[in-house]
């Protein structure tokens, strides 16, 4: 064993001999910049071990700012959506009330152009669930002074009748059951015909003869002789018209949007809508200065009754005055209490 070493000791000598002449060599030359060789030696052994190490340390710290960082953002995201999704509702929320304001604003117009007419506003709370009976729930009822066939509108146009009453609500046919009529009338011509529903979203003007001009687009109004929607409401325009057999196919679209109704008006009484401008113009010509106010006639037509001409060539005569007889004439004063003698023409009487 000894012999072993013994024989090796001449080896590591000679290698340590040579790693230190090399060493010398080494840190004598110069290279590019008057660097030393074994400067270049050493950078290029350790410089591995740093980038690695510094490579290590910065991934390190990216993935803990990156962990840190991403829970932050989880946090502040699921906030931020939190914030969205109310400040959704909360948009959602005022659309409904500017809507619900815009159509209460609508009807108080309506009702304030027509103060002539008796309305009642109400809400729609429910439809029926048939897909062939189109029909409508409102909030009005019998504790409302609501009565069938009373007609049912908005301000855009017509919408149905009262057909059902309960105590605090009433059910509406729409002008487009198929169970529905409504005397109409072409605005253009002024052609009668009935407005009939079809189960479809648009209605049916009937009873209107091939021969007579209809066009498309041209608007159709209530005529008033159902006895149930006033005159010159408008129902809808024409979207369809064309021969038929004996009468013409017309299909109208109602003016009123039947499948999104929120707020109606109920008529309480079947009378004439007047337009407003036809009213202030109808006051204003009564109470201009060159119009002649006819005057009432009087009770007794007697009275006012002018004399008549006798005849060419007949002898003038007298008529006598007539006299008014009054309707409870009073009773007869016994001798007791009768007055004394009148007294003589020329003599002031006495009160």
């Amino acid at each position: 064993m000894m012999d072993t070493t013994l024989r090796q000791r001449p080896v590591f000598l000679l290698a340590a001999v040579v790693l230190g002449q090399v060493l010398l060599l080494a840190f004598q030359i110069k290279r590019d910049h008057d660097v030393r060789l074994i400067r270049l030696w050493v950078a290029a052994i350790v410089m591995p071990f740093e980038r690695g190490g510094t490579d290590a340390v910065s991934h390190t710290g990216g993935l803990w700012s990156d962990y840190v960082s991403l829970r932050g953002a989880h946090a502040e995201n699921a906030r931020l959506r939190s914030e969205v999704d109310r400040l959704r509702l909360e948009n959602r929320q005022l659309a409904a009330q500017a809507g619900e304001a815009q159509r209460l604003s609508a009807l108080l117009n309506f009702r304030e152009a027509h103060p002539e007419a008796q309305m009642l506003a109400a809400q729609v709370i429910g439809a029926s669930a048939d897909p062939a009976s189109h029909t409508l729930f409102l909030n009005r009822g019998d504790h409302d002074r609501v009565r069938r066939n009373m007609a049912v509108i908005t301000p855009e146009g017509v919408v149905g009748k009262i057909v059902e009453v309960l105590p605090s609500t009433s059910q509406v046919l729409l002008i487009n059951d198929k169970d529905s009529g409504a005397g109409a009338l072409l605005a253009d011509t002024r052609t009668h015909g009935v407005i009939k529903g079809s189960g479809d979203p648009d209605a049916r003007l009937d009873y209107v003869v091939n021969d007579e001009p209809v066009r498309v687009g041209e608007v159709v109004l209530t005529s008033g002789e159902d006895r149930i929607f006033p005159k010159d409401l408008l129902i809808g325009t024409v979207s369809l018209a064309s021969p038929g057999n004996p009468f013409q196919v017309i299909h109208v679209k109602p003016a009123a949007r039947l499948d999104r109704l929120e707020d109606v008006i109920i008529l309480l009484a079947p009378q004439e809508l007047k337009k407003p401008e036809a009213a202030e113009a109808a006051g204003a010509a009564a109470n201009s200065p060159g119009v002649v106010q006819k005057e009432p006639e009087p009770v007794n037509k007697a009275l006012a009754a002018p004399a008549e001409k006798p005849a060419a060539g007949a002898p003038a005569t007298k008529t006598p005055a007539a006299t008014k007889t009054p309707a409870n004439p009073p009773a007869a004063k016994p001798p007791s209490e009768q007055p004394p003698a009148a007294a003589p023409a020329n003599s002031v009487p006495q009160n």
